[in-house]
């Protein structure tokens, strides 16, 4: 019998994985790729501290702990629905309904698209697919490209895609307009990459960052920003220029950007068709959590998580009696941060499971310690409020789960 059913072979899936079999649990891993390790799988870049994160091989470290645990792990299953019968859980795959009284969801985050003309030629691509393609499958996407969008994330793969010899062109923002959102306004683009300046690739662009915090010295600097952009890492970085169309007949040949003022807006007669034979969208990332939604669990808005998340206690718990979550579903940070609340989510099922023997206790509270931690030394925030957005979920979980005198929304409806 499996007292535990996985969704999600990265980073929190597996460790939630270890953690469950640690404690005398039965585990199966679902995933709908091909290889565990989720987003690890294309992560490599180098830490403040001057080490090396490669994600492969933290990947591979991860796996082979929960081979030695037991953990019974499949890839390429998907899964379609998921639904409670009494005291179990119905998980619906392509392998058939797998059964269980425990289901972590660890689905990660998705890309968010914007599209503009042009975007479905061949070449074009989401940044996280060119970072999967190039890290995972080790294919050469292209010789001269453009990324649209520029984030966190962008930069982070813009370094890995220079490490592999790809040349990336420019960087350059998509057309402001509702599907693009603040991603198309460059003083909004700006305080967003200022939460990372700290690690800005020179000391004057570190220094100058620190001025930019300013309201008033950001307006004026975007007022001046130079046409001819800020070089990260070589690859001129263009908040005054926007993506109008993608060019090409039968692949990619180019993009039509043109300029804009500090509000976004387009300046008539300035557009040019910058050259380039792929193209990377950046639109940032959200959590992926529809089975969560199919399950009947609770969501909150909470922007600063990057978008809608499942009602969850620190301890990574739902709701919903046996449910639990962790990862990016639960808002987007780092593969370290997953890792964390995987272990968290793993010790909580224990403990409901009454597994884990005396200590699990102590296990679980050092779990949840250390997710504080990791997420306090975090040189890289995707959402710069991410603070805020915990404190809103844990009083949000507080005023609504654990307080006698309010019943569970559900419970209201009965």
């Amino acid at each position: 019998m499996i007292d535990v059913i996985v969704i999600g072979a990265g980073p929190a899936g597996l460790a939630g994985a270890i953690a469950c079999a640690s404690s005398g649990l039965k585990v199966i891993v679902i995933d709908e790729f091909i290889k565990p390790g989720g987003r690890l799988l294309g992560q490599l870049h180098q830490e403040p501290s001057g080490e090396w994160w490669n994600g492969i091989k933290e990947s591979d470290r991860l796996h082979q702990e929960a081979i030695r645990k037991s953990v019974n792990i499949h890839c390429s299953v998907s899964v379609f629905n998921i639904e409670k019968d009494d005291d179990f859980w119905n998980v619906h795959t392509s392998i058939g309904t797998l059964t269980a009284p425990f289901v972590l969801l660890a689905t990660g985050a998705a890309e968010y698209p914007i599209p503009l003309p042009g975007w479905t030629l061949p070449g074009v691509m989401s940044i996280g697919a060119a970072q999967v393609m190039t890290n995972v499958h080790r294919v050469q996407i292209g010789k001269k490209g453009i990324i649209i969008g520029a984030n966190i994330l962008t930069f982070a793969i813009l370094n890995e895609l220079q490490l592999a010899d790809i040349h990336v062109d420019r960087i350059v923002l998509p057309e402001k307009s509702p599907l693009s959102g603040k991603a198309g306004e460059p003083e909004e683009v700006m305080k967003s990459l200022l939460s990372a300046a700290h690690l800005a690739p020179s000391p004057l662009l570190r220094m100058g960052s620190q001025f930019m915090k300013n309201n008033w010295l950001r307006k004026k600097g975007m007022k001046f920003f130079p046409k001819s952009g800020v070089k990260v890492n070589g690859t001129p970085l263009l908040l005054r220029k926007a993506a109008l169309e993608i060019i090409g007949t039968e692949k990619v040949e180019g993009v039509r950007v043109a300029d804009t003022d500090v509000n976004g807006t387009i300046i008539p007669g300035t557009e040019t068709v910058n050259e380039a034979d792929f193209v990377c969208i950046a639109g940032g990332l959200y959590p992926l959590a529809e089975l969560a939604a199919v399950s009947g669990c609770p969501f909150q808005y909470i922007p600063e998580l990057g978008g809608h998340v499942p009602h969850h206690s620190e301890t990574m718990e739902t709701p919903l009696t046996g449910l639990f979550v962790a990862g990016n579903i639960t808002g987007i940070e780092s593969g370290k941060i997953a890792m964390a609340q995987g272990t968290t989510a793993g010790y909580s099922i224990a403990k409901h499971a009454g597994k884990g023997g005396p200590a699990i206790d102590e296990h679980l509270t050092q779990a949840v310690q250390n997710v504080r931690l990791i997420r306090k030394q975090s040189a890289i925030q995707f959402n710069p409020d991410i603070e805020r957005g915990r404190r809103k979920m844990s009083e949000l979980w507080e005023n609504l789960y654990e307080k006698p005198a309010n019943l569970h929304p559900i419970q209201k409806l009965g």
